[in-house]
């Protein structure tokens, strides 16, 4: 029994670290580097407007990318500083149509859909400005974005620049938007602050930025190319800044089920990018990039969500040891039947928003061994079908 409670206790630890703990140890190391004085004052100048490319991949976008294009043009960026390109493989219906209505959109098309990832590898090949910002075609933009994202590069250890990702929250939005919401503003405080302390640890494809210099063809299959072509950037020695203030708004998913699905392909891709970016998790060699990667990353697509599972598993046994395991079990015996009120409201269309994040939490974490069966099996394929989302009013 002493042997149970010991793997108990290190499965709750590591998961209280994974989802709560990395938050604090992060935020308070943050607030030693300033006490200390060492924050960086590189990218406070705003009047800096380098040659940039803003690429939208858009794989049958009919719904979006007419206002998506508009949206593009509109931002506060001189216009002759500014090339927009619009990548439109394997696209079926008139989005090549629309797009070719813009005389200052380029439009590349191929008939043949080989997925995102070689798409953007034939689009970067006519890319001649020193700066490339790429942006999913069911996103808008604010007007500064550009802006703000390009001042980060007056500072030559800046590798890559990743956005904000901020979700549309209606009132009528249920457990897909109330949960993605609340989780996308969590991950933008833990990327401001790993930002803060060295580097973000992955991108997300909404809105970011690399140097065009920095840029490498990266294996076709990858299924995640945001997070893995920042990661490489970030293993070269650069930087990847952070900047809330360059944001892409989009809807939620529209239901919890395009959600998992949209989960369960990142889980699937991480676990792919882990073992592709091996070498990242010597933290003797990358140090502090190591820790981040590994404390906001890794654990997460890992063990983390198998010790979710022992943390219940195991304190069945240790129920009759004290009136703590006895409160901690009944914790999470609460916390799963709020998680099934959430299902059972979602199916209903009942709002109760308080039930839909442990509801999305649970969905969270099943998708990560749903994602790593699917890796195993290799059924992955890199031209997935999309999550059907809300739109943005």
């Amino acid at each position: 029994m002493q042997i149970v409670e010991v793997f108990w206790w290190i499965c709750l630890l590591l998961v209280v670290y994974t989802y709560v703990g990395y938050g604090i140890v992060l935020r308070l190391l943050v607030g030693i580097k300033r006490l200390a004085g060492k924050e960086d004052n590189n990218t406070a100048q705003l009047n800096y407007f380098p040659e940039v490319t803003v690429v939208i991949a858009a794989y049958n976008e009919v719904d979006f990318i007419e206002e998506k294009i508009q949206n593009t043009l509109q931002l506060d960026y001189p216009p002759n500083k500014r090339q927009v390109v619009v990548v439109t493989d394997g696209s079926t219906d008139a989005t090549p149509d629309i797009v070719r209505q813009y005389a200052e959109v380029k439009l590349l098309h191929h008939p043949e859909r080989r997925g995102k990832i070689a798409a953007v590898h034939r689009t970067m090949k006519e890319v001649t400005t020193p700066i490339v910002i790429f942006t999913d075609a069911n996103t808008y933009l604010n007007p500064e974005a550009i802006q703000n994202i390009v001042r980060h590069y007056q500072n030559p250890k800046i590798g890559g620049v990743a956005g904000e990702k901020r979700v549309y929250i209606a009132e009528k939005d249920s457990a897909s938007g109330a949960g993605e919401g609340f989780y996308w503003k969590y991950e933008s405080a833990l990327k401001s602050w790993d930002a803060e302390l060295y580097s973000v640890v992955g991108a997300a494809g909404e809105l970011f930025s690399v140097r065009t210099e920095l840029y490498e063809d990266i294996p076709k299959d990858t299924i995640i190319e945001d997070f893995y072509l920042t990661l490489r950037i970030a293993q070269k020695g650069y930087r990847i800044a952070y900047e809330p203030d360059a944001f892409a708004l989009e809807g939620p998913s529209a239901s919890v089920k395009e959600e998992l699905k949209r989960k369960i392909r990142i889980a699937a891709g991480g676990i792919q990018s882990i073992v592709r970016l091996k070498p990242l998790l010597n933290i003797f060699r990358y140090g502090i990039l190591s820790f981040q990667y590994i404390s906001h990353r890794v654990l997460r697509w890992t063990v983390t969500p198998f010790a979710l599972v022992l943390v219940f598993v195991l304190n069945i046994f240790l129920y009759s040891q004290s009136d703590f395991y006895k409160l901690i079990f009944y914790g999470q015996i609460l916390f799963y039947l709020a998680a099934l009120i959430g299902y059972v409201l979602e199916n209903k269309s009942i709002k109760i928003k308080a039930f839909f994040i442990p509801y999305y939490f649970f969905i969270m974490n099943y998708a990560v061994f749903r994602g790593i069966l699917r890796y195993l099996r290799g059924s992955q394929s890199v031209t997935w079908e999309r999550a059907e989302r809300s739109s943005v009013p």
